[in-house]
């Protein structure tokens, strides 16, 4: 007997027999994640009545293509039994039977709907791994190699977020979904796409709160606060990074703080405003004392070499005989945690940047020859970071000013930094858009 309710329903919405497979695909997909197989003649069959009663799967994607609250509705029954327009009427349900079947059927739905979902634990924790291996690998691995992976997962992860799945399976994907935008925002600040960076650096924050991530919001902020730094905007960089040791509920565990006050120590004394830098400088120290284990490695992270190495930047800023020997200490230190710790931990451009504080540092003390042995361990590298190139170039000027225009050790050397900084910062993977 022909299934006249199912045509009926099909044709009120306009659909083809295609049409209707494929959202009937679509829905079990997304439900069951199988890929059935189903086309127009599967539809036809059902409304020629040689199908009365498809699998539960293909049932429940039916009712919810069509909006109906029970199979019933668009005349399908088991066989062996009376189709719905041959059963006697005294067999007919009335119709507070029929409102009960149908709330009864509705919350069958809702359970069904509160259980589909696109991933589970094994997913994410893949996606753990991958964003642990990318943050570690970021550190000392060429950018080009890891800018494809980074895309293709965020991409993954992207795509599943179009989908469905449980509220806290849902928090853990924009948390993901967070940190490889901060590998996306670090790349592109890397390259001296600051627009780029900024429009990562916003889905970051995003990302956090949606997730009502802590530490992944405070990381956020001192990435703010870092691409501000290097953008000269130094009074923000000092209050995203103040903002981010500050607002809320903190910034959660691990080194972070001590990143966050270093940061805005760095802008504080770069302001000019020494008083504060000092002071923050000081309560940066003391939060590396109580700081616990970092939630992920490597660019996320804030190893005890790095903060050496900002503390070197900052009693540069601040200046003046006392503080710049301090900085001459701070930056050393740097040094020699970085050769110190493992090779795969060691950032080329954070020793760069400590190597530059160090030459930067001689030439206020008068010691030219210094400062260009310093500077000989930076030529060494073939590309250089945009911050780096941006260092050196202030380092250039300084050689350009008295006392040490003059020189020829000093014209040398600004010859030297002319000749690798006119070369573009980190090559980027020509696919890579800009």
């Amino acid at each position: 007997m022909a299934n006249e309710a199912l045509r009926r329903h099909r044709n009120s919405q306009r659909w083809t027999q295609t049409q209707v497979a494929e959202r009937v695909c679509a829905q079990v997909q997304a439900a069951t994640g199988r890929d059935p197989e189903l086309d127009a003649n599967w539809v036809s069959r059902l409304e020629r009545g040689a199908i009365t009663w498809p699998s539960g799967d293909y049932r429940a994607a039916l009712c919810a293509v069509f909006q109906v609250a029970s199979e019933e509705e668009l005349g399908l029954y088991p066989k062996g039994s009376a189709a719905p327009d041959e059963r006697p009427a005294e067999e007919a349900p009335s119709d507070d039977v029929r409102s009960l079947a149908a709330d009864t059927e509705l919350s069958a739905r809702l359970a069904r709907h509160a259980v589909e979902t696109n991933v589970n634990a094994l997913v994410l924790e893949q996606f753990d791994a991958d964003v642990e291996r990318l943050a570690r690998d970021f550190v000392s691995r060429p950018l080009p190699l890891l800018i494809p992976e980074i895309r293709t997962a965020r991409g993954a992860v992207f795509r599943l977020l179009e989908g469905r799945q449980h509220p806290s399976q849902t928090r853990h994907l924009y948390v993901v979904a967070g940190w490889l935008s901060g590998l996306a925002a670090h790349v592109s600040l890397d390259l001296g796409d600051r627009s780029a960076a900024a429009t990562h650096a916003r889905t970051v924050v995003q990302c956090a709160e949606i997730s009502e991530h802590s530490a992944l919001r405070a990381w956020a902020r001192s990435f703010q606060s870092l691409a501000a730094y290097w953008a000269g905007d130094y009074r923000r960089a000092g209050d995203l990074a103040q903002a981010g040791h500050s607002e809320g509920r903190g910034p959660g565990a691990g080194t972070i703080k001590a990143r966050l006050l270093s940061l805005e120590a760095r802008a504080r004394a770069a302001e000019g405003d020494n008083r504060s830098a000092l002071r923050v400088l000081a309560l940066a120290h003391e939060a590396r004392s109580t700081a616990g284990s970092d939630e992920l490695p490597g660019v996320f992270s804030f190893p005890e070499a790095k903060q050496w190495a900002y503390a070197g930047t900052t009693l540069l800023a601040v200046g003046g005989d006392e503080q710049t020997w301090h900085a001459i200490g701070a930056s050393n230190r740097a040094v020699e945690l970085y050769h110190a710790g493992p090779e795969g931990d060691r950032s080329p451009g954070d020793l760069q940047a400590a190597h530059l504080d160090l030459a930067t540092a001689y030439l206020a003390s008068g010691q030219v020859e210094r400062a260009g042995a310093k500077l000989s361990e930076v030529f060494t590298a073939e590309v250089f970071t945009a911050s780096i190139t941006i260092r050196l170039r202030n380092l250039a000027a300084l050689l350009g000013s008295e006392p040490y225009r003059g020189a020829q050790s000093a014209v040398d050397l600004r010859a030297h930094i002319h000749e690798v900084t006119v070369r573009p910062a980190l090559a980027s993977n020509p696919t890579e858009p800009r």
